[in-house]
């Protein structure tokens, strides 16, 4: 039940249900007005039993005929499932069942009697899937009618989780010095190189959607700002089709200055220890919902273990070696892959770095120190990942500040420096060492509900077939 109690009235109800819930019997004999989806209507002749449902919880409103309009009744009473109805009556304590000899009464339950109502919106029917029934629908039907699925309990509160995990890690990461910024998301250049960007006319000027905050988070830090985040979306036109990627995400972003990778790993595990305990502190109803439905599914529930600090680093050389040991294919400078990573995650099954990846991986900003060589001799870079389990979480590294490295990158990339310029200037008048990270929130979200699907955790994903709803 998500917590309503500092809501107040409107033009359609006097309280949420969860009010008159919680209330209970402070508010006996009160007259209250509630409205909601129509989970079941019961009852036939004189009398009706309707269980009304709102994002905060369910109560039972109770009909008599002698009591209401006979129109108003039958409309109620012949109402389809999820039909919108607005019922004003009496909260009265409903009689409690019986129990055996020495078992304790259950808690007292509350109902509305109805004195007056209005069906505000009918339901077609049939449904196209189940809201409160067990029926089985795949997810691409289920995303085509978002809309009801998020009625669905455990889907609603997947998406009341992943709230509180942006307002707590906005609120860590203040807590830490970092103040909000906003970059565009239209841009001329690629941020990150390649060639994955969605193509745009703006005006008479060719753009594209941004792939990243990264270059303007970097000057925002080299303008003084010192410790900068931003929260917002990223697009990437990359041709995957897995249960991991999309192709519009948001992400955490942050930037520091006078700050290395190692110091920008400890900030990033700080925050999630952070999410973690106050979600294991005050959303656990939240995922007693979502195992609900895991258990109805014969599924593993999932649990909110707050993570130790500091997180296990291994570096990418090390990494390398673990696979190999554990019958992997892979040689230095190949990328770790998923089947790669199981063999990590089987040693270091939580959130574990890895850093010190080969630089000819890494984006051209990221930073090398001269002499830092992995076992082939090829330079290492100040670049870092962050894993749980199997799945990349986090990219993110020390940046390079010096501008004459910056564009040596750039030409070994095979990109033209001068098209980097609105970038590159900024270096160029005294650039403050500075370090930075992107985390996928909705990593996290499959992290803490066990969705086996990024898409379950984004309310309207978009991939390579989807732009709508």
């Amino acid at each position: 039940m998500r917590d309503s109690s500092g809501w107040l009235p409107t033009a359609y109800r006097s309280h949420t249900i969860g009010q008159v819930v919680e209330g209970g019997e402070s508010l006996i004999g009160e007259e209250v007005t509630i409205a909601g989806y129509a989970e079941t209507v019961r009852g036939r002749g004189a009398i009706c039993f309707l269980m009304l449902r709102d994002g905060t919880g369910q109560i039972q409103a109770f009909l008599k005929k002698d009591n209401l309009d006979a129109s108003l009744f039958d409309a109620i009473q012949s109402a389809t499932r999820e039909s919108t109805i607005r019922v004003t009556g009496n909260v009265a304590q409903k009689r409690a069942p019986k129990t055996a000899e020495g078992e304790s009464p259950p808690p007292p339950e509350f109902e509305v009697s109805v004195t007056s109502g209005e069906v505000l919106a009918e339901a077609s029917a049939p449904l196209p899937l189940g809201v409160t029934d067990e029926v089985n629908v795949g997810l691409d039907v289920r995303l085509d009618n978002r809309h009801l699925d998020l009625r669905r309990s455990h889907v609603n509160a997947m998406f009341q989780l992943r709230s509180k995990v942006l307002e707590y890690g906005r609120e860590h990461l203040i807590s830490e010095g970092f103040q909000e910024i906003n970059t565009p998301k239209i841009i001329a250049a690629a941020a990150e190189g390649g060639t994955n960007l969605f193509p745009m006319k703006y005006f008479e000027t060719d753009a594209y959607l941004s792939q990243s905050p990264q270059l303007y988070k970097q000057l925002a830090v080299l303008g003084g700002l010192e410790r900068v985040f931003e929260i917002g979306p990223a697009f990437r036109a990359e041709k995957h089709d897995t249960y991991r990627h999309l192709n519009e995400f948001v992400s955490f972003d942050i930037e520091g200055a006078w700050m290395d990778d190692e110091d920008v790993m400890g900030v990033q595990e700080r925050m999630i220890r952070h999410i973690w305990n106050e979600v294991a502190s005050n959303d656990l109803a939240l995922i007693d919902a979502i195992n609900e439905y895991r258990a109805s599914q014969g599924k593993e529930p999932v649990s909110v273990e707050v993570p130790s600090l500091p997180f296990p680093r291994i570096p990418y050389c090390e990494a390398i070696e673990i696979v190999k040991k554990g019958g992997g294919e892979i040689e230095w400078g190949d990328d770790i892959e998923s089947h790669h990573c199981d063999i990590i995650a089987s040693k270091y099954p939580g959130f574990h770095f890895i850093p010190r990846w080969p630089m000819s991986m890494k984006p051209f900003y990221i930073h090398h120190k001269e002499g830092e060589e992995g076992s082939d001799g090829g330079q290492l870079s100040r670049g870092f990942d962050l894993n749980f389990g199997r799945d990349e979480m986090t990219s993110g590294g020390a940046r390079e500040h010096r501008v004459e490295v910056l564009e040596q990158n750039l030409k070994d990339m095979g990109l033209d420096p001068a098209d980097f310029t609105f970038y590159t200037d900024g270096f160029r008048f005294g650039a403050p060492p500075h370090a930075g990270w992107g985390l996928g929130v909705a990593r996290l979200l499959m992290v803490l509900t066990g969705a086996g699907n990024v898409r379950e955790v984004v309310l309207f994903p978009r991939d390579r077939s989807r732009v709508t709803p």
